[in-house]
């Protein structure tokens, strides 16, 4: 996993004033599975990614990448 996005996937969650229970809520997957995004550990597939970027309001790109 990159961990690029492991970093700006945390940092983005931070800036919207979001736990990582409440992004695993809007996304309908358990809190342990979004941790594992942040850590590293897993990644999520491109539907995870787009609904990602529809709750951060940011781009897929944006997330990947950076600013």
């Amino acid at each position: 996993m990159d961990q690029l996005f492991c970093q700006n996937l945390k940092m983005i969650r931070r800036e919207s004033e979001l736990t990582q229970k409440q992004v695993a809520n809007r996304l309908g997957v358990v809190e342990s599975c979004y941790a594992n995004w942040e850590q590293g550990r897993t990644e999520p597939n491109i539907d995870m990614l787009r609904k990602l970027g529809d709750i951060f309001q940011v781009s897929i790109d944006e997330l990947i990448n950076g600013e």
